[in-house]
């Protein structure tokens, strides 16, 4: 029988992905943390399930087909993400040393999506092409035109060299004060080159970014081409067996350093002091208390004040018997369709990982469509990403809200982080936890990684 009664220094609520990064940051600076979860399996949101589990979620009842294989071959993540080689995330993993847990592999490669209205020689549709990631790159992508692959390489070599406290670095342009759309216009860069560039590159959902100070997307650019040749000579890596291994690498390592877990434990109520602050949680008789609570938003659902619904996401599970196609047969891909090229408000982004990650049977891939809903028929909204899948053998569909935390924690020391977004790679989730972690310490968590914690040899 686990003590619930006893002093924590902080409660978790919620075994997904970012409670349990934080689980592991708080344990590393010390902290008593108590970790519950209602479920009786790790991941919350973001858990990988296998071929009965699936079936069971989706298709109650109905027996998965024989032909697909055995449970221990299958490893579906609901939230599928990419890892940025030089991301966030995986400094978090080499701070703690979590990354030990995992075996990771490259992502073969980024695609992005254009739409072209046809010409002389050519006929009207959309194509995809392989994201050129740097100025060598950019010289031999069929995305563009000759003398736009020279302007393009121009800009590149611009950004790389940009030293972001030498303004020397920085030409004729203010990038601390002045939006992206001057730098572009400075490269005279066609809107189909800014497309893929500030899309599957710099990683923005939609076209906001523009107006804004280009300090901000240059740092995204840069991450792109320094994540470029870290593990290889791609940017995005995934863990062999799917990203459940993420969380409870977390969870291990924060068990090591004196955390508790417990599963199966309903939150009946989160409970405040006099003064309004958080003093802990109970669940059906029992009482736990810590100063902190940091918690999913599915654990204040039904309480007021703590979250609203920031829109809704569409994710669909697809399961095909055949790569993506014109992708060179790749076993594993990211594509982004940028808003403007399906005249939409927000991108929409293809997963797909295969039997190559030990994710699904050999011979089988998964790929995941996810966008933000704009219309009242989201199905239609992800049709040209499904086309471009060609024949699917299985669909799962899942719509659910994108909650955000109305208010930043610090008054009443509830933490609670957003919902997953459609994006199809870690760096907002990444944000959310060390935003989280900075409210609750006043400070960053140091992300500077020494020479003896990158021991690139073991990937």
């Amino acid at each position: 029988v686990l003590k619930m009664d006893e002093e924590y220094d902080a409660i978790i609520c919620g075994t997904g992905l970012k409670e349990c990064i934080l689980s592991g940051l708080l344990a590393q600076k010390g902290k008593k943390v108590l970790h519950l979860d209602r479920n009786g399996y790790y991941g919350a949101d973001c858990a990988s399930l296998n071929l009965t589990n699936l079936w069971e979620k989706f298709r109650p009842g109905e027996d998965p087909p024989s032909e697909y294989g055995h449970n221990r071959d299958w490893n579906v993540d609901m939230i599928p993400k990419f890892v940025m080689a030089n991301g966030k995330l995986v400094k978090m993993l080499l701070k703690t040393t979590v990354d030990k847990y995992l075996e990771w592999k490259t992502v073969e490669g980024t695609y992005v999506y254009q739409y072209s209205k046809g010409g002389f020689f050519s006929s009207a549709g959309g194509k995809i092409f392989k994201v050129p990631g740097n100025d060598s790159e950019a010289l031999k992508s069929s995305l563009m035109g000759l003398w736009e692959k020279k302007r393009c390489k121009n800009f590149f070599v611009y950004v790389q060299d940009i030293e972001n406290d030498n303004s020397k670095t920085w030409g004729d342009i203010d990038i601390r004060k002045q939006p992206m759309s001057d730098v572009f216009k400075k490269f005279k860069l066609e809107s189909n080159t800014i497309d893929f560039i500030g899309h599957a590159v710099a990683m923005h959902i939609n076209d906001g970014y523009l107006d804004k100070p280009a300090i901000d997307t240059i740092e995204k650019i840069k991450l792109y081409i320094d994540s470029i040749g870290r593990y290889g000579e791609h940017p995005f890596l995934y863990p062999i067996y799917g990203l459940g291994g993420i969380p409870e690498g977390f969870s291990r390592f924060c068990a090591i350093h004196g955390g508790t877990y417990m599963l199966n434990k309903p939150i009946d109520e989160i409970l405040f002091n006099s003064d309004g602050k958080v003093e802990g949680v109970k669940s059906g008789d029992e009482v736990a208390k810590a100063p902190i609570v940091i918690c999913d938003p599915s654990y204040v659902h039904g309480t007021t004040g703590n979250i609203k619904s920031k829109g809704k996401v569409i994710r669909s599970i697809c399961i095909l018997d055949h790569p993506v196609p014109n992708t060179k047969d790749a076993s594993s891909c990211q594509i982004i369709i940028p808003q403007k090229q399906i005249n939409r408000k927000s991108d929409i982004f293809i997963n797909m990982v295969s039997g190559a990650h030990a994710v699904c049977s050999q011979g089988l891939y998964v790929a995941m469509v996810s966008t933000t809903i704009e219309t009242s028929d989201p199905e239609s909204e992800i049709q040209p990403a499904i086309e471009m899948l060609g024949d699917v053998l299985e669909q799962f569909t899942t719509i659910s809200d994108l909650y955000v935390p109305m208010h930043d924690g610090t008054e009443n020391n509830l933490y609670i982080t957003e919902s997953y977004d459609p994006t199809s790679h870690f760096e907002s989730a990444s944000n959310d936890v060390l935003s989280i972690y900075k409210r609750i310490y006043g400070e960053d968590y140091d992300l500077t990684i020494g020479a003896e914690e990158t021991k690139a040899e073991e990937y």
